[in-house]
């Protein structure tokens, strides 16, 4: 979301610190959160918000009923496969989930962005700051130094 044709020299990163599975509307929910706090002070423009890991694991619930006479309805685990009932993204230890590239007058901005988006996820993460040199190399010879905050 944002500008994409443009090349910022910041890259602000959210980093789950643990193993997590998260769910596809916890995911939403964090991408919305981080857009709005951008989107108010920025417009459309001036920044890039990209979510970094997609919802495929199939969650599936063997649904069982908790009524009186239950038990003449359904047989417990037998062929208990599920059917599907929600989508989620795997996420391992030190992985990025959302990346805001921004330019430097707006670092705090892009931090209090990814700070509204951590609230929605079940696991603490941490922000870190990229920059990238002003030279002019090739892409392949760009170098970061990273910057945990």
């Amino acid at each position: 979301m944002g500008e994409t044709r443009r090349s910022y020299p910041l890259t602000v990163s959210l980093i789950s610190e643990n193993h997590i599975q998260v769910r596809h509307n916890a995911l939403e929910s964090a991408r919305v959160a981080a857009n709005k706090v951008l989107s108010d002070k920025l417009g459309d423009v001036g920044y890039l918000l990209r979510l970094c890991v997609y919802p495929h694991n199939i969650l599936r619930e063997n649904r069982m009923i908790a009524t009186a006479g239950a038990d003449r309805l359904q047989h417990g685990m037998t062929k208990s496969f599920g059917k599907p009932s929600s989508r989620a993204a795997k996420v391992k230890r030190n992985q990025a989930v959302i990346t805001i590239q921004v330019d430097d007058a707006n670092l705090e901005l892009a931090k209090n962005a990814l700070r509204a988006g951590a609230a929605k996820f079940p696991s603490t993460c941490r922000i870190m700051v990229e920059t990238e040199p002003k030279s002019e190399l090739s892409t392949n010879e760009k170098t970061t130094s990273p910057t945990i905050s």
